[in-house]
């Protein structure tokens, strides 16, 4: 509980928040970091987006990759803090002002919480009730609309890379239910360097197993019990 708390107060390990969103970020990451985008189609219908919606903001999405994982809510003095950046239309025109806002808690049907800015999200191997090589974020975006709902991690320390990951899940006009995955990385210390290569490939190994674990089955309610 104490290194949540720590954590809680600790900046992220890179300058440019927010970067993963930038329409041109393949072509133009941040200076020094390496981008990486996979996207895939998920689904399709309301019953399969709601269902990714609910799996990507309770963090089953790291669960079904194979991952365990530890959220850490928000204080609530420090939600009410919540920076809410501009928001922008189809055209690039300003829709919404920047503001300072806390965002309402939401549950899902089961009670499970949705993610909110500010939520520590660590990562890792599950060994018993252990996280192996645990991987600390926090959650510095979160935006959510009819048919798009997105949230970005940045790195904290003691993650090995430095820089931020994004998850948006966006339903089309037919229907079809799509998520992106977007990131942009470089090693956090001198040893990474060395490790780079194996390092990207992971990462985007992992991107696959994140758009896998979201087009898995729907769960469904269990049928009644036969009398005997």
């Amino acid at each position: 509980m104490t290194a949540d708390r720590d954590r809680h107060q600790q900046p992220v390990t890179y300058a440019a928040v927010g970067a993963t969103q930038a329409p041109d970020l393949l072509q133009f990451p941040p200076q020094g970091y390496r981008p990486l985008e996979s996207r895939g189609r998920i689904g399709h219908g309301d019953e399969r987006w709601q269902w990714a919606v609910d799996a990507l903001l309770t963090g089953q999405v790291y669960r079904g990759a194979g991952m365990g994982v530890r959220i850490s809510p928000v204080a609530a003095g420090d939600a009410a803090l919540t920076y809410s950046p501009v928001q922008f239309d189809a055209q690039g025109e300003p829709a919404e002002p920047a503001e300072v806002v806390a965002p309402d808690e939401v549950f899902t049907a089961d009670g499970a919480r949705h993610l909110r800015p500010g939520d520590i999200i660590v990562v890792g191997l599950e060994v018993g009730s252990d996280l192996w090589l645990p991987l600390p974020t926090r959650v510095v975006l979160l935006e959510q609309h009819e048919q798009r709902v997105m949230y970005a991690v940045g790195t904290l320390p003691g993650h090995p890379f430095s820089g931020e990951e994004s998850f948006a899940l966006e339903q089309t006009a037919d229907g079809s239910v799509w998520l992106t995955v977007r990131s942009f990385a470089r090693p956090a210390s001198w040893w990474g360097w060395m490790l780079l290569p194996g390092l990207l490939v992971a990462r985007r190994l992992i991107a696959q197993r994140f758009l896998r674990a979201l087009t898995g089955p729907l769960p469904t309610a269990s049928a009644d019990p036969q009398p005997v």
